[in-house]
């Protein structure tokens, strides 16, 4: 493998106040990281991220070498063409960048498009980064499809060593096998190497997991702060605005929709119920619900996207 190091450039200024906060955080800053191009259900991450940055003091620590990771052909980065001449050009950005919560305590943000190549040698990067800025637990976090009704509470899958950090939370699955991603490739080499790792996965209603909600990106970041300690209200109170317009807008279009539709969203609120409440009772055998079959649920999915989106 080719030395990690030539993935990655530090930013002197911003290395340099992170050592004056490491001096004050003797426990060491918490890394919050998300990447675009893998599933994420109802733009969680992109959503969290987004307002992180747009909300909040930050400056760039370290960047990655975007020309080595990122396959332009595969996802072309727009240039702005302004009567005969290109003006612009969004370059493509993998950063790790200091932010500030409400309290003024450093946290630490890596974000920018998944990596397309080297998945290996990146992880280590990442590693080699963790360990230089004395990061105590990283936290990932995205949203997932699920056959759940947008009426009931947003559910979480915790993963990661430290699951502790969100008691309460169970994950529903026993065994798979998914396509992976550099997101969840840094999670295992992180607990290879000893260092804690945390991540938060949302449960999206498959019929909206196309679109932005707010919901899943509120409830995550509740469980990132009440795992962290960081204090984030003016995210928190943007995507709570959002997420009740969202709502509002989901009621209105479903109201505005067939009886095969209504009985989907119906058939989705009594198997969650009836979950909800064998769990409840400790009993893991649901009651008997009449739902819509499997085939019915993905017409009915595919039907109602390609409506949302026919509006867009």
């Amino acid at each position: 493998m080719l030395d990690p190091q030539g993935l990655y450039e530090w930013e002197p200024k911003g290395l340099a106040v992170v050592d004056m906060a490491l001096a004050q955080e003797s426990a060491g800053l918490v890394m919050l990281y998300h990447f675009d191009g893998y599933i994420d259900a109802g733009e969680t991450g992109e959503q969290i991220v987004g307002k992180l940055l747009d909300s909040l003091p930050h400056q760039v620590v370290a960047r990655f070498d975007h020309d080595r990771l990122v396959d332009y052909r595969a996802r072309r980065p727009l240039l702005t063409f302004k009567r005969d001449r290109w003006t612009d050009f969004e370059t493509p950005a993998i950063e790790v960048r200091l932010v500030q919560d409400a309290t003024g305590a450093p946290f630490l943000l890596m974000s920018g498009p998944e990596p397309d190549v080297e998945w290996e040698r990146f992880a280590v990067a990442v590693r080699q980064i963790v360990e230089r800025l004395g990061v105590r637990l990283s936290v990932n976090f995205h949203g997932i499809p699920m056959g759940v009704p947008h009426t009931r509470p947003v559910g979480i899958t915790p993963h990661g060593n430290r699951t502790d950090l969100m008691p309460g939370h169970r994950s529903p699955f026993d065994e798979a096998q998914v396509p992976g991603s550099a997101e969840s490739l840094i999670e295992y080499r992180l607990m290879e190497a000893g260092h804690d790792v945390l991540g938060v996965a949302t449960h999206v209603p498959h019929y909206v997991a196309r679109s932005a909600y707010p919901d899943a990106a509120l409830t995550a970041l509740e469980a990132i702060t009440a795992a962290t300690g960081l204090v984030l209200p003016s995210v928190a109170h943007g995507l709570r605005t959002e997420a009740q317009r969202t709502q509002t807008e989901i009621e209105r279009q479903i109201g505005e929709g067939d009886e095969e539709l209504v009985t989907l969203v119906q058939g989705l609120e009594h198997q969650y119920d009836a979950i909800a409440g064998a769990e409840t009772r400790g009993n893991l055998v649901a009651e008997p619900a009449d739902l819509p079959s499997a085939d019915e649920l993905g017409r009915e999915f595919e039907r109602f996207l390609a409506e949302r989106e026919g509006d867009l």
